[in-house]
Parts: structure tokens; sequence; C-alpha cells
């Protein structure tokens, strides 16, 4: 048997590199039942496998090995379930551009609440800072300077002209990173920018074609180097907070979960409950009003009154 570590999959076939170097295209052996997750896909690119070679030349993976971590998203076309994007991740970038298109506040608060989840330290990219007007920049600057003050990490960046890319590198090195992004935002430029060898495609499909659809583009990891990894993942439409209960939401906002102790009641949702230490703070601005309409549309999900930016809402 040897140790491997998953590269790609398309869901049949999974292309693992071995410990002696070699790349081997491998089969599952029958059904593995992953220990609380109801997941699409139960092995993922960044696991790391037992896998046999058989007589016949065909690679079987015998067994998944325990994972550090994964980052999930709901799956597309069945509600219950879950799609685990990558798993053994050191750092999960995420691309946010101002515009064209836009990336929403929801949408990053949901990401960095799966990344806190999972404990994957996050960086923001804000990419195409050479395009933007003052006006927009001052926008850009806001954003940065907020989740800043939470404690995320953000970079400035032109994937396009290079700027602050040795920021990014620096970022990434020796470790498996996670680049995640709407489609257009740059991902691909990005990645070839920060690893020139792989020639990852920068053709990215419109969303709206691939919506629906039943089929699913997977996560893929290349060598950047000995040492540093990098997974791409295809266009992301939302994450979903997959399998948290209301009552824990709030532990994965960093800025929540260091005043919640001060709430009167220890099981305070910070929604209509008096002396609520986190609301009291949310007035003050303290706490930014996006953090805090994005956790209540992320505790209640199905209410329309909880829904910000309902026109843009994707």
């Amino acid at each position: 048997m040897l140790k491997g570590k998953v590269y790609k999959s398309t869901g049949s076939w999974y292309n693992v590199k071995a410990e002696d170097g070699k790349f081997y295209d491998c089969r599952i052996k029958g059904k593995f039942r992953i220990q609380g997750i109801k997941t699409t896909n139960p092995v993922s690119v960044g696991d790391e496998v037992m896998i046999k070679i058989e007589a016949s030349g065909t690679a079987v993976i015998q067994e998944i090995l325990p994972r550090k971590n994964y980052i999930i998203r709901k799956s597309v076309n069945l509600s219950k379930q879950t799609h685990i994007i990558a798993s053994n991740i050191d750092v999960a970038f995420l691309l946010v551009t101002y515009n064209n298109p836009p990336t929403l506040t929801p949408f990053i608060d949901r990401f960095l609440v799966t990344a806190e989840a999972y404990q994957i330290p996050a960086v923001l990219l804000f990419n195409k800072i050479d395009t933007y007007s003052e006006e927009e920049l001052d926008e850009v600057r806001f954003l940065y300077g907020m989740y800043e003050s939470i404690g995320y990490k953000g970079i400035g960046i032109s994937a396009k002209t290079g700027k602050n890319l040795d920021k990014v590198k620096a970022e990434m090195s020796g470790k498996t990173c996670l680049f995640s992004g709407h489609s257009g935002t740059g991902k691909s430029t990005l990645m070839n920018q920060v690893a020139p060898g792989l020639n990852i495609k920068t053709a990215e499909l419109s969303e709206t074609h691939t919506q629906g659809q039943h089929t699913t583009t997977f996560a893929q990891m290349y060598d950047v180097d000995e040492e540093t990894r990098l997974i791409d993942t295809p266009g992301i439409k939302g994450f979903g907070v997959v399998d948290m209960d209301p009552q824990e939401i709030d532990n994965y906002f960093p800025e929540f979960f260091a005043l919640k102790q001060d709430c009167k009641f220890n099981d305070c949702l910070h929604v209509n409950e008096p002396k609520c230490a986190v609301k009291k703070a949310v007035e003050k601005v303290e706490i930014p009003s996006s953090r805090y309409e994005s956790y209540l549309q992320m505790i209640t999900p199905n209410k329309e009154n909880y829904r910000i930016d309902k026109h843009h809402q994707e």
C-alpha cells in the first residue's frame, strides 16, 4: 500500500500523487461513509489516502486518512447534502472585487464563517485595484479596514499588473492554499501569475450557463514548488452555512464571540433579547452593521426581512 494525496477528482476517478512521486489514476473501493457528513463526494482534493496497486494495474483508494480540516458548500442539486470542496488546507484566499463582478459582504462573511468553523486561516485579496476610481478605492479601503479590525488579513492586489503579488507569494510559501471567489474576479489570472508554469485556464465559464446543470466542476490541486501547493476551486456562487445550529454561528464571528459572555442570557441569539452586548456594539458602530446583517441572514435564512440588498442577492 502506498500513501498519497488527491490532486484531482472527476467524481469517479481520482488523480493521486503517491509518496513515490508518481501520479496514479485511482478508483474508489466500494462506498466510504464519512462520519457525520452527508456528502456528495466521499473523497476530496487534498485528502491523504492509502492506495493499492492491483494485479491488473488499476490503483484503488483503500482508506481516507483523518482530515485536519475541510471546507464545504451546499450541493447544487441536493439541498440536504454537502459538497466537500477541499481538505487539509493551510490557508484560504478569497478574491474580492468591488465591481465587475461585485463581491457582496454577505458572500465574504459566509466564506469567513465557513473558514472559521473548520479552523482554516483566511486572507482576503482585494483584486483589480488598478481599475478603480478614487471613490471606489475609498470603498475598498473601507472594506479592508473593516475586516482588518476584526482580525482578518487583507491584501490589495492587481493580478493583471502584478501589484503586491510578492505579498501573496509570501503568504503562500510552504502551505497548501485554497483560492476561491466568484467567476470573473481574476482568480485564474492571479494563479498563473504566482505560479507561471501551471497555465491554468483563464476562460471562466459564465455561471448563468452552468447553473442548474448536473455537471459539477471539481477543485484541482497543483504543485507550485516542493513545499507549496495551490487548490483552484470553480467559481463559487454561494457558501451555504451547512450543518450549523443558529445557536453556534456567533462563535464564528470573532467580534461577536469576544462579546457574547457579556450578554444577559447565555443562549442569546442577539436578535430580540434584552441586554445583548452584541446589539449594543452594533448600535455604537463598534460592530459593522453589514456583519450583523450577514449574521441575521445566516441564522434565519428563510426570513425575507433579514435579506439585505435583495435586488442583488444571489
